[in-house]
């Protein structure tokens, strides 16, 4: 029997069907049984459906350069970044 867990692992394959048929049945039995993995697979697909038909936006500098600032303001804190703390342009 298959765990929530064990399927949620699986869902990008499930959802993109790039396991053997087998796998793709057990997962399809697993969602089909299981209200809670149903909603995030259908609420997952449906959000993927909307954003593979949307054109790409640039994001505007201002927010890109706070976000950035805040980004490396946390890595700093973590202690796992070597930079001056000052946003970049990527």
């Amino acid at each position: 029997m298959l765990t929530c867990k064990q399927f949620l692992r699986e869902l990008n394959a499930y959802l993109e069907k790039t396991l053997d048929p087998q796998e793709l049945a057990e997962l399809h039995r697993h969602v089909s049984e299981c209200p809670n993995c149903f909603v995030v697979c259908d609420t997952t697909e449906k959000t993927l459906r909307v954003f593979k038909g949307m054109e790409c936006q640039p994001v505007p500098q201002g927010i890109q350069a706070r976000l950035m600032t805040a980004i490396e303001k946390r890595m700093k804190e973590k202690g796992k970044c070597g930079c001056s703390g000052e946003a970049t342009q990527h």
